[in-house]
């Protein structure tokens, strides 16, 4: 009696935290046509995927598979809505773990530590490492060759299980079941059951390293999925605490696979090098891009998640810059040969600008902003909005 009640209060907080998932899911896809239509009957559709989940039955559907060009050419496997309400509720129930596991300087995909944090944090580094720039210091960025495409997915599962295991005692979920739903996310292979978007002519141009359809026998993870973003930092964690305890390196940051090391000694930062390759192969099976491999003085500066940081000062990138131009173009001609816009066009129009905007303030970029809003866009945008 006493286990049968105990299970019904697992199911119950089971579906709560669903319901808790499906609401952080559809947060920024309740316009696209997979949310629409699990929101019609969504409290059905999550009462069915609890017992999915807590019978074992739980698969996960056909994923949309296309190529995004913007910024860069990227093959992109789209979960449908109902497995992103997974992905949610994972993510919920594991994050707040690994979290207490990662070193401070990794910045994707956790609160509060995102891209402006992790420029910040490099711009620090530059400045006390160069005693304010009156003394020499030198940055190291690398990069790893196509890395979530070489995800080796039994290492990570691995190093999810044995992370989860030792915090077994203190987690308020059912373990067991939740590594269930882990390890179908882990090793599903979504090029064996997708829905093409598009064309295959796509794919041209887009380098071998860059697709899961090149990346072999449990190789790989899907580019967008929370779980992924989450599970790329899980992979190079032990990597992470290799460089601080290991190399002894005070001055290190990464974001994804872009890291950056800030030491006084040029030698000593081209010493490293090999050593951080080996970790990487040995330990990890990933290799360096030999080709991005980036040592300089701090007075040349560094770009780094979007900016160029440079003493005393920090600038939004190029692409950064170029890509506000085309938004601002994009939005001049969808309202050229019209006189009003839709509320739902409305709201894409202040969250495109909002976004670039959010992210030009926190640097060198007035002009830039002053030159763009009431230079290059249309005027007739100034009917419908106003600057605060």
């Amino acid at each position: 009696m006493q286990l049968n009640l105990f299970n019904e209060t697992n199911n119950k907080k089971l579906l709560l935290d669903l319901f808790q998932a499906y609401y952080d899911a559809r947060r920024n896809k309740r316009n696209t046509i997979n949310a629409l239509n699990f929101e019609i009957n969504y409290e059905e559709n999550l009462f069915r995927l609890n017992e999915e989940i807590t019978t074992g039955i739980y698969k996960i559907k056909p994923s949309i598979c296309f190529i995004n060009f913007s910024p860069v050419q990227r093959e992109i496997f789209a979960a449908d809505f109902r497995d992103r309400v997974i992905h949610h509720l994972v993510y919920n129930y594991i994050a707040p773990i690994f979290e207490k596991t990662f070193i401070n300087d990794s910045y994707s995909c956790r609160v509060g530590k995102g891209t402006h944090y992790g420029i910040k944090r490099v711009d620090h580094f530059i400045r006390s490492c160069s005693e304010n720039y009156h003394q020499d210091c030198y940055i190291l960025k690398l990069d790893i060759k196509g890395y979530f495409m070489s995800i080796d997915r039994n290492l990570l599962f691995q190093f999810v299980k044995e992370t989860l295991l030792r915090f077994a005692g203190k987690t308020d979920f059912d373990l067991p079941l939740i590594m269930d739903l882990i390890k179908q996310i882990i090793f599903n292979d979504p090029t064996k059951n997708y829905i093409l978007k598009g064309n295959k002519r796509d794919w041209e141009g887009l380098p071998p390293s860059k697709s899961l359809f090149h990346s072999g026998e449990n190789k790989g993870l899907p580019i967008g999925n929370l779980t992924s973003q989450l599970f790329s930092n899980v992979y190079l964690n032990s990597f992470d605490h290799f460089v601080k305890k290991e190399l002894k390196i005070r001055y290190y940051g990464r974001y994804v696979d872009d890291f950056v090391i800030v030491h006084k000694d040029r030698n000593y930062l081209r010493a490293i090098v090999p050593k951080i390759s080996e970790y990487l192969q040995d330990k990890l099976h990933m290799q360096l891009h030999p080709k991005k491999i980036y040592l300089q003085h701090y007075t040349k500066g560094v770009q780094f998640l979007g900016a160029i940081i440079k003493p005393y000062r920090i600038y939004i990138s190029s692409r950064t810059k170029g890509n506000f131009y085309k938004a601002v173009f994009k939005w001049n001609n969808f309202i050229e040969n019209r006189n009003d816009m839709s509320r739902e066009e409305k709201q894409e129009f202040v969250s495109t600008m909002n976004s670039y905007l959010g992210i030009a303030k926190h640097y060198k970029t007035y002009n830039l902003r002053k030159h763009l809003l009431f230079k290059k866009l249309d005027q007739k945008f100034w009917e419908c909005f106003e600057v605060t």
